[in-house]
């Protein structure tokens, strides 16, 4: 078993910046993703980075999101830039597991305003 804790949502204006972290319970030798889910919508995948440092991305948060880990702390970011009021939503922290069980953090608000 494993928790998932974020931490770093808050209220910012259009054009301002965000950092979420997300620690771990325990080792995180597994993909790490963030996901978000906007009122009336599906939860969707933001960002995601392997085990390795690969990452990928949504095409609408390209060039202005970074993800990044750092295993030694356990811990994986979403460092947001430019964002977007289409950005408002609750963001989740997600770890995968080779075989393919899926743990998810709390959710943390994220609100833009206009």
């Amino acid at each position: 078993q494993v928790q998932l804790v974020e931490s770093g949502g808050g209220l910012v204006q259009a054009g301002g910046s965000l950092r979420l972290s997300c620690a771990a319970s325990r080792s995180i030798f597994s993909v790490l993703g963030w996901y978000r889910q906007a009122p009336g919508t599906q939860r969707e995948l933001v960002a995601s980075i392997s085990s390795g440092g690969t990452t990928m991305y949504a095409e609408s948060v390209k060039g202005r999101f970074t993800i990044s880990r750092d295993n030694a702390k356990n811990t994986v970011y979403l460092q947001m830039n430019a964002l977007e009021p289409e950005d408002t939503a609750v963001y989740y922290c997600n770890l995968r597991t080779p075989s393919n069980n899926n743990y998810w953090g709390q959710g943390t608000q994220v609100t833009v305003s206009s």
